[in-house]
């Protein structure tokens, strides 16, 4: 008789672990978090005649998934010229900083370097 209780009490132990399997399985599943970065650029122009405001259209007009902009300003550098200080947030998996970069050091019209300021995980 105590094999049979033993058997018994296995049984109900084993029904019992796979409703709970069953139940989790229809649990729905959270969604991975989504990362987000916040990314501070500096982009400098060739010298003092390039037209900031245009500059910053043409930054402004570099799209990529994931990629929001948002604040700018003028830091002056020197000899009256000044460069874009520019900040963005993106979704880390979709924007990869090196990929931005080089978008918009393509703008060669007006650009002469883009450098990061400061890349802060959010």
């Amino acid at each position: 008789e105590e094999f049979g209780k033993q058997w018994y009490q296995r049984r109900v132990r084993g029904l019992a672990a796979e409703k709970k399997a069953a139940e989790a399985a229809k649990k729905p599943k959270k969604p991975a978090p989504v990362l987000k970065s916040n990314v501070v650029l500096d982009i400098k122009p060739w010298d003092d005649e390039t037209d900031l405001d245009e500059m910053e259209k043409a930054v402004r007009g570099v799209f990529m998934e994931g990629l929001t902009w948002g604040d700018s300003k003028r830091v002056e550098i020197g000899f009256g010229i000044k460069k874009l200080r520019i900040s963005t947030c993106i979704i880390d998996e979709l924007v990869g900083l090196y990929d931005l970069e080089d978008k918009i050091q393509e703008l060669e019209d007006f650009v002469q370097s883009v450098d990061i300021v400061s890349h802060n995980k959010i």
